[in-house]
């Protein structure tokens, strides 16, 4: 079985598998999906619990053998197996795979993990797992699920939150959940229950946001210019290295250029979809752009993040940053400067 973090509470109500894989590269969520899970495991008996960290010269014999021996001191025992690397190995794999064949009554796996990509969730000891026990995959929060999340953890810590406390923590804290956690753990001590204004906090903030290169393009595809701009700003300030935006950004756009000509031509969606492995959380965000702009428009912009490339390479006068603003923007479906190129295939075209 496969689910999400915001499916796993409903499950844990109903059902404890014998075998859990929680991955995902939000650590603050893991960390608490994994803590849901051992909390039930306790309730349910599992009262001893062993802690084992995948290494160098780790040795995958060990938790083969802790799988299927019984407890010393628990007839129940929780072994959490935390795998950093995301990625066990052929012996791992293979001890992985034996241990989710013969899974026991007494000891529950539960495998802790960073994100793994479809590839990955595609391998034989992911699907047998999936098999006999559960898959948590755990998403970053999108920017407009942030002030719900916000909401429910401070009412959580018996805090009521006005909506412009809501807007100001979403903002300065957009990406870092981790910080914005840590800010509602302080309000909890430093205020009494009840009702936080603005004034309450607004000493306590800065600018704790953290961004990368996939928001920037996701927030640019929602065609939210001021958010976009403000994320950029933030990774030059963080000395993001400019080709590896222009690279996403020329990817993305390539794409959206061949989904809006095969749209276009009247092809189905879920299959154009398909065809270029557009997953189900991001075609909301796919199809917005597509519908705002299309297929002209789409080959107009990979031909200025071409003329973004040239300038980078310093085989044509520019500000680079300049540039992958304009790129951003323009994404966003905002008009920028007149621009006229000619492509590849000798055609002239412009994008304002």
């Amino acid at each position: 079985m496969r689910i999400n973090a915001k499916q796993l509470t409903a499950h844990l109500k109903t059902e404890l598998a014998p075998l859990y894989l929680v991955c995902g590269d939000e650590p603050l969520l893991v960390d608490e999906c994994c803590a849901a899970v051992a909390a039930v495991a306790r309730e349910r008996g599992f009262s001893e619990r062993s802690v084992l960290t995948v290494e160098s010269g780790f040795d995958w014999d060990e938790l083969y053998t802790s799988t299927q021996s019984l407890s010393l001191f628990s007839s129940k025992r929780l072994i959490e197996l935390r795998m950093l690397a995301g990625r066990p190995g052929d012996a791992g794999a293979e001890v992985l795979e034996r241990i989710m064949q013969q899974p026991t009554q007494d000891s529950l796996l539960l495998v802790k993990a960073g994100k793994l990509d479809k590839r990955a969730l595609a391998t034989r000891w992911v699907k047998a797992l999936e098999r006999a026990g559960v898959v948590v995959t755990v998403y970053p929060l999108e920017a407009r699920e942030l002030p719900g999340w916000i909401t429910r953890r401070m009412r959580a810590h018996g805090l009521t939150p006005a909506a412009e406390v809501l807007e100001a923590l979403a903002y300065h804290y957009q990406g870092n959940l981790l910080g914005v956690a840590q800010e509602i753990h302080k309000l909890a001590m430093l205020l009494a229950p009840g009702s936080v204004s603005l004034d309450d906090i607004r000493d306590n903030l800065g600018d704790n946001a953290r961004f990368n290169v996939f928001t920037l393009v996701d927030t640019a595809l929602g065609g939210d210019h001021v958010s976009a701009a403000r994320i950029l700003a933030s990774l030059r300030s963080e000395d993001t290295d400019a080709i590896l935006i222009l690279r996403m950004l020329a990817r993305e756009t390539r794409m959206l250029a061949q989904i809006a000509a095969r749209l276009a031509q009247g092809e189905q969606e879920a299959r154009v979809f398909g065809a270029y492995h557009v997953w189900p959380r991001r075609q909301p965000l796919v199809r917005r752009a597509t519908k705002r702009s299309g297929p002209d428009w789409w080959f107009a912009l990979l031909c200025r993040a071409a003329r973004a490339d040239r300038i980078l390479k310093g085989r044509l006068g520019g500000d680079i940053w300049q540039e992958l603003q304009c790129l951003v923007m323009a994404m966003s479906g905002c008009k920028v400067a007149t621009c006229r190129i000619t492509d590849e295939y000798g055609t002239k075209r412009r994008i304002q």
